[in-house]
């Protein structure tokens, strides 16, 4: 919480950027005119941000990353293999110049730029912007989605949400959310693996594992250690085909069931929720978190893995982005670490802590261990 005397001044600051005459001023004066351009462009990046978001959609649709890995190319060629007329071409390209997702080059060339470069051979991201479409759709009016009276294609995508605890939807419906999780999971099991050594355990049980691309991981990272993951029933399904793929049957399994209405598979030393709590409404949340308690063992762990709110350096991740995400989704919230470190304590944990991660923005993790019951 701010200090009495730091509202103060925020609020005559506030005041101040508030009066036109004073912005005017400030945009003059060579003091405060870097401030006051970054304070405008900062503001024209929001109102303008959709019109990014879909400049870099367009970039990933045509697979214009892909294309420019190879080589830089020019506007003729461009045009032929993203399919796309010479003047429509040439505008994206432009566009996608002014946002560093490319780079203009020497002789009419065309090259990647430092944010297209990190999407190459990124399939988790791209899945996940032009998944986005789908998130727009229910956010075309936000007021609706706030009052509880807008939205419904994200609800419709993901089978299990707002169905209430236990609903299993056709397992037709599962397939494309469980695609999506496995494609976005690869970063995320990178920031556990680096963070955290599941080498030292003996059993890793995965809460919500879909289908199987984080136990897999952690499997391959750690031999010796044995693998069980639990998750709905048809997703469960499809963990055991990429497990018999990965050639990990002989000491992996999965259960298919719902962990609000029957028993985990018990007495892993590991316990998992990787991006599963903030998924769920409170009440769910302690559910599963009770869950995990009864089914670990007296000397386990258990690592929740998530981005969280209030991380610093990424505090729009948390309650603007899957905040308004969730919000559309129909269930579930963005906690910050302290709200989940009381969940914990409430269903049976203590000696809760962080792990640091090499980007939060992405997950941040707490471990904690099973208190006396």
């Amino acid at each position: 919480m701010l200090s009495a005397w730091l509202e103060r001044i925020r609020d005559f600051r506030n005041r101040k950027v508030a009066d036109p005459a004073f912005r005017r001023w400030a945009a003059g004066f060579a003091l405060t005119r870097p401030v006051a351009r970054r304070q405008a462009k900062a503001l024209f990046d929001l109102t303008a941000g959709f019109v990014y978001s879909q400049i870099l959609a367009a970039c990933v649709r045509v697979d214009l990353f892909e294309i420019l890995a190879g080589q830089p190319l020019d506007l003729a060629t461009l045009s032929k293999r993203i399919s796309l007329p010479l003047d429509g071409a040439e505008r994206l390209l432009k566009a996608a110049a002014a946002l560093e997702l490319i780079e203009a080059r020497r002789g009419g060339l065309y090259a990647l730029g430092p944010l297209g470069a990190a999407l190459v051979g990124n399939t988790g991201v791209k899945a996940m912007i032009v998944h986005h479409d789908i998130l727009y759709a229910d956010l075309r009016d936000p007021l609706k989605l706030l009052a509880g009276t807008g939205g419904s294609r994200l609800q419709q995508y993901w089978a299990y949400a707002g169905a209430g605890q236990g609903a299993v939807a056709e397992p037709r419906h599962h397939v494309d959310y469980t695609t999506l999780m496995s494609a976005s999971q690869a970063f995320v099991t990178a920031e556990i693996l680096d963070a955290y050594r599941v080498s030292q355990h003996r059993q890793l049980l995965d809460i919500g594992g879909g289908d199987g691309a984080f136990l897999i991981a952690a499997g391959q990272a750690a031999p010796d250690l044995q693998l069980t993951l639990f998750d709905l029933p048809p997703v469960a399904a499809q963990a055991r085909q990429r497990i018999l793929a990965a050639g990990l049957a002989g000491r992996a399994k999965a259960f298919g069931g719902s962990f609000f209405d029957d028993e985990l598979p018990q007495g892993a030393d590991l316990v998992t929720l990787n991006r599963v709590l903030h998924d769920h409404d409170d009440a769910a949340a302690l559910a599963i978190l009770w869950a995990a308690r009864h089914a670990i063992a007296a000397d386990g762990t258990l690592l929740i893995a998530e981005p969280m709110a209030g991380t610093p350096g990424a505090l729009a991740s948390g309650d603007a982005y899957f905040g308004f995400y969730l919000l559309a989704m129909g269930q579930g919230r963005p906690r910050t670490v302290d709200e989940i470190a009381a969940m914990l304590r409430q269903a049976g944990f203590d000696r809760i802590k962080p792990v640091a991660t090499n980007t939060p923005l992405i997950a941040r993790i707490l471990t904690a261990r099973p208190a006396a019951l």
